[in-house]
């Protein structure tokens, strides 16, 4: 089967669509790659890349094509704006011309913004072929909930296009049981839609050898107790309470706050943590590559996921919970809905409402202060559910007959 990928985000920028790429390369399919300028998280054109360079590629056997776009830059509402129009547009004017060949599909991989879709569909009347839609930021509900757009003429504009794409694709796939009855309310039919969740990439699983630990030899972690973020840092992923929850328990010496990663408010972070003396508690340790996260869960005693509270946020599920899962760690998580219930239902760690730091430090100490047999078991708990839910052959296997069922 020949498909065409269509996705403003790609390697190599850090995405699961990424994997799913890979995934239908290793399985015998030809894939195509419409993508932009990798961009994210930084807000500038990566080392080697630009509007004429490294605009066709390879990887893993598929082939890459990328269109002009404006880099997010801080990621402000005027830049973001520029960023999400851009592909849409240069996708939809280059596309016809760069994209040539026979197509039995196209997968469109929706984060944000939602305009991806566009491009799409002129695809898809000029190819002739379906389009399989997978939504894992919903919209314009996320536009509203980040605080990114508040003009309700802008967001009931938005709405149409949200049910033109949806209208146009002809199968839609969610990454949370919480986007359904939205996707629904949008006019979208029950056949028409599945469910697709995220997966968790083989190299998190604690059963495997770490391949990274040289990248944890090369830093100097705290001793004691290392409770680790590990992803975006911005207004979305809450730092307040994380502060917060510092400053309570900064006088227990042994637990450290370890932060990976990188985003817009990463600057501000570093600020916070000086101005409110929490360096020795806390550790910003910036960005690494995909390959170097196993060697840091490893060296985790537990793992951080945290959100803002949000209707729209309620309803995902980061995708972060399903790496942390399966490295076999305990999970203590600040957040609502599906998520929430996600680390109850599963056994895998400990889970509070978003924006309680009481209830937070609690599960810190709680977990803190837990026998290391007991955290133990909680991570295998947790990395057990993963297998059973989240293994990624078996998403796939069902992946690859809808697309087979579509084309």
């Amino acid at each position: 089967m020949h498909v065409l990928v269509v996705s403003q985000y790609f390697w190599p920028e850090n995405f699961r669509i990424n994997d799913l790429v890979r995934s239908l390369t290793d399985r015998g399919h030809q894939v195509t790659v419409l993508t932009g300028i990798p961009n994210y998280p930084e807000g500038r054109f990566f080392t080697g890349y630009g509007l004429w360079r490294n605009v066709r590629q390879k990887y893993f056997g598929a082939e890459v094509v990328r269109v002009p776009l404006f880099p997010r830059g801080k990621g402000d509402g005027i830049s973001l704006l520029l960023n999400y129009f851009s592909f849409a547009f240069f996708s939809s004017i280059l596309s016809p011309f760069l994209i040539k060949g026979t197509f039995d599909l196209i997968f469109v991989c929706q984060l944000s913004p939602v305009t991806v879709g566009l491009p799409a569909i002129l695809l898809k009347k000029l190819l002739k072929a379906p389009i399989v839609f997978w939504i894992l930021d919903l919209w314009p509900e996320s536009l509203s909930a980040s605080g990114a757009v508040s003009d309700k003429r802008i967001l009931a504009f938005m709405d149409k296009v949200v049910r033109f794409i949806y209208r146009n694709s002809d199968k839609i796939v969610v990454s949370s049981r919480g986007f359904i009855d939205s996707v629904k309310a949008k006019g979208v039919s029950s056949d028409r839609l599945e469910y697709f969740p995220n997966w968790y990439e083989p190299e998190y699983d604690s059963q495997q050898p770490a391949k990274s630990a040289d990248y944890v030899e090369k830093i100097i972690l705290p001793n004691g107790f290392r409770l680790m973020f590990a992803g975006n840092i911005g207004a979305s992923q809450d730092f307040e309470i994380i502060l917060s929850a510092a400053e309570i328990l900064k006088k227990n010496t042994d637990i450290h706050w370890v932060i990976l990663g990188d985003g817009r408010r990463f600057e501000w972070l570093k600020e916070q943590v000086y101005s409110r003396d929490l360096s020795t508690c806390i550790h910003l340790l910036g960005r690494y590559p995909p390959q170097a996260m196993p060697g840091f869960f490893a060296s985790a005693d537990a793992m951080l996921v945290t959100l803002t509270r949000n209707p729209v946020f309620s309803l995902t599920i980061p995708g972060k919970i399903q790496s942390y899962m399966a490295c076999g760690k305990p999970i203590i998580a600040a957040l609502d809905g599906e998520g929430y219930r996600l680390i109850v239902d599963s056994g895998a760690g400990l889970a509070s409402p978003s924006e309680d730091t009481f209830a937070l430090v609690e599960s810190v100490l709680t977990i803190y202060k837990m026998p290391k047999e007991k955290r133990i078991e909680m991570g295998e708990s947790g990395r057990m559910y993963c297998e059973a839910n989240f293994n990624r052959e078996i998403l796939m296997d069902r992946f690859e007959g809808w697309l087979d069922e579509i084309a």
